[in-house]
């Protein structure tokens, strides 16, 4: 498997759902190719443009916004930047006008129905995820490229190459769980703090923390607009939001004008079993309907998976007393270290690896980061994120009409629970008597993810997806 070095912000990517690796990852890839096309002095020599849509990205593009991801990326616009309500203005704009302006500079004819083509019966060796551009330019030549998007808004080309950063000397090189166990029985560090030495390899302790505090800025509000955001979700399958009717019921018909008000009131709805429970599907629900509304969310690891980190975070900031910046700080930090050990070991894309790849992996960054936050060892840690996988192994990606809603929404609530459960088991146990280590289950994940059959990986090919029978729209 490939080794490269992660920092806690290649595993939370701010940007668009409703996926990472069809939407975040499609929309950076436009960015590569215009900013290729820049590097060669010819972007203002571009005539027409080609988007060629393989595997995975063909057959679920269309539910996923595959093609809107990269339209709004040649044309120059971030995804963590974009106003999300104007996206439909652009789109149509685009459609109706037959025009697109490659990089914000060049005005080329584009038609989008003969030049982005989605290939459903084609798929290229290296990745199931793979878009092609080609540039057709004035002087009769032409330039093309071919990405991959393999998870979690990671992008590479062929040859690997791609979200390049300058690499560094870590303190801690870390690619497995016993690596990172390693260095934490050398200096008594917890994972976090481990976490933290090696990303000051990168920039200050300060930079890292004032970023790591707008990860979560924008987890928070993300999932404060779900949990007031009623109606129903875009692409056809007429599913009705949640999250807001939930807030209401549990929390009454107040309104609160922000976040810690917010929190404030959660609080005194009680700490019962049940309470609990329905207050963490709820911030699940919230974040993953927003994701399914073409909303701005964070990568956790994926943009399918986004709910599950947030909603333990958000048990743990209300019901454990968790609300302050050190505390949060800590447990995005360790979370990204369990997730960039995934991405190494096996797989974050369920393209590659089915949903235990996505909702399996970010239950075990939620678990091992609450598992640290109550005062857990480090092995407890580490064998919290095993209890969270091992309990996801197989899980299947099935979107019906190839929309990230049923069954991933639930599933985040899933997930998230999972995590708090396995979390609970592993401070009630004796880590040095665990049967199972976390290497032993990211090795396991990745076999099954060679093994499964390729209808269950993010195709709409098989399970849900194919016994309910649906008629959605063509766009």
């Amino acid at each position: 498997m490939q080794r490269e070095q992660i920092s806690v912000f290649d595993m939370f990517k701010v940007g668009i759902g409703p996926s990472s690796s069809h939407t975040l990852g499609p929309w950076r890839a436009a960015q590569k190719f215009v900013q290729l096309l820049e590097s060669k002095s010819t972007l203002s020599l571009v005539d027409g443009i080609k988007i060629l849509l393989y595997g995975s990205l063909a057959k679920t593009g269309k539910g996923h916004g595959t093609d809107i991801a990269v339209l709004l990326g040649l044309c120059g616009f971030d995804p963590v930047t974009f106003p999300v309500d104007k996206i439909e203005e652009e789109i149509n704009q685009i459609g109706s006008e037959h025009t697109l302006v490659l990089g914000g500079k060049r005005q080329i004819s584009f038609n989008v129905e003969t030049d982005l083509l989605f290939l459903y019966n084609e798929s290229l060796p290296f990745h199931p995820n793979a878009v092609t551009f080609q540039a057709l330019l004035s002087d009769g030549k032409a330039i093309s490229q071919t990405y991959y998007s393999i998870g979690g808004g990671f992008v590479v080309t062929e040859g690997g190459e791609g979200n390049a950063k300058p690499e560094v000397d870590l303190p801690f090189p870390i690619d497995t769980a016993a690596n990172l166990l390693h260095w934490c029985i050398k200096t008594g560090l917890k994972i976090s703090d481990v976490v933290m030495e090696n990303e000051l390899a990168w920039r200050s302790e300060k930079e890292t923390r004032d970023g790591v505090l707008a990860i979560f800025n924008a987890m928070a509000e993300c999932m404060y607009r779900g949990c007031h955001t009623g109606g129903y979700l875009p692409g056809g399958l007429n599913v009705a939001r949640r999250a807001a009717e939930l807030n209401k019921r549990l929390i009454g018909n107040k309104t609160y004008g922000n976040y810690k008000e917010w929190v404030s009131a959660i609080r005194k709805t009680g700490n019962s079993f049940h309470s609990i429970l329905d207050w963490v599907s709820c911030f699940a629900l919230a974040v993953n309907e927003e994701n399914a509304s073409f909303g701005r969310v964070v990568t956790a690891p994926t943009n399918g998976a986004a709910g599950v980190v947030p909603a333990v975070l958000q048990y743990y900031i209300v019901f454990c007393d968790g609300f302050n910046d050190d505390n949060i700080i800590k447990f995005l930090l360790t979370a990204s270290e369990i997730g960039s050990i995934f991405k190494k070991g096996a797989t974050i894309s369920a393209a590659m690896g089915g949903c235990q790849a996505e909702i399996g992996v970010s239950s075990a960054m939620a678990a091992a980061a609450l598992t640290e936050r109550l005062g857990g060892s480090q092995r407890q840690v580490l064998m919290a994120a095993e209890i969270a996988m091992e309990h996801h192994l197989g899980m299947t990606c099935d979107p019906i009409g190839g929309l990230v809603q049923v069954p991933c929404i639930e599933r985040n609530t899933m997930g998230a629970i999972k995590a708090i459960t396995a979390s609970q088991l592993a401070l009630q146990s004796n880590p040095d008597k665990a049967k199972v280590s976390l290497d032993a289950v990211v090795k396991t994940m990745w076999q099954t993810a060679q093994d499964m059959n390729v209808k269950y990986k993010e195709t709409s090919d098989g399970g849900l997806a194919v016994n309910i029978p649906l008629s959605l729209p063509e766009c």
